[in-house]
């Protein structure tokens, strides 16, 4: 894959985590992003460099798109002192968190929580750091089972997915003449500390899902970073445009 660098939004955890291993693996760089929480970033950073590459990690609060301009230069500034560049390869849109509330009882401040992180962060960070992005750079985006399938209990969740996918393809549109591919991938239910960490710590749960799934099980974080890696890598640079579920075979 080269001496390439990538930006991972929730980098300090879960599939972002995961992500960020997997890649550097591959001889890719990483530039992590986390909330608040500095002490799993740095972990984060020493998982990266033990797997050979080196990893810089970044506080930002995707939804909160004030700050973006000042987290843009954050990352110019690191490339520089870094890795002596101006550019960046690949941006991985993977930030969020969950909310699972029956439509009833979803309020406008839950709402107004996922849009800002999962729909108007990725829009507008994706923009901010675009001229930093190199030609020929790569782009996936976030999405879930629950954008394809319906679930009781997440439909402000899996409507700001819905957006995702959509959005997806618009870029893959308009940033085509500069080669920069946009994907979109759609994890099944995996077993991390995401929502509380219901699939991981829920066997009961877990058996539902492993009940529809065709594979027989749910995902693990390797499903999933296993996959993204291969999806990044120079092989797959003509596909654009497209939602790849990994899930198992989950509700088909």
């Amino acid at each position: 894959m080269g001496e390439r660098i990538a930006v991972i939004t929730g980098g300090s955890r879960g599939l972002g985590r995961n992500m960020a291993v997997h890649l550097a693996r591959r001889g890719v760089h990483c530039l992590i992003t986390y909330k608040s929480n500095r002490t799993e970033a740095d972990k984060v950073v020493e998982l990266v460099k033990k797997a050979g590459t080196k990893c810089v990690a970044l506080e930002l609060d995707v939804g909160r798109s004030a700050t973006f301009v000042a987290f843009s230069e954050a990352v110019r500034a690191a490339l520089a002192n870094t890795w002596n560049r101006e550019r960046f390869d690949i941006l991985i849109n993977n930030a969020g968190h969950g909310l699972r509330a029956p439509f009833t009882e979803t309020t406008e401040a839950d709402f107004e929580s996922l849009f800002n992180v999962h729909l108007k962060g990725t829009y507008f960070l994706t923009q901010r750091l675009l001229p930093l992005m190199a030609d020929g750079g790569r782009i996936l985006n976030l999405s879930s089972g629950l954008a394809r399938f319906s679930t009781p209990g997440y439909s402000a969740y899996a409507a700001m997915k819905g957006a995702i996918e959509v959005l997806t393809r618009y870029l893959a549109q308009e940033l085509g003449p500069r080669r920069i591919s946009v994907n979109t991938i759609a994890p099944g239910a995996t077993a991390t500390d995401f929502a509380g960490g219901v699939i991981r710590d829920n066997p009961e749960y877990r058996q539902v899902l492993t009940s529809r799934t065709a594979m027989g099980r749910v995902g693990e974080p390797d499903d999933i970073g296993g996959a993204v890696a291969s999806l990044l890598a120079d092989e797959a640079s003509w596909m654009t445009g497209q939602r790849i579920e990994i899930s198992g075979g989950l509700n088909l």
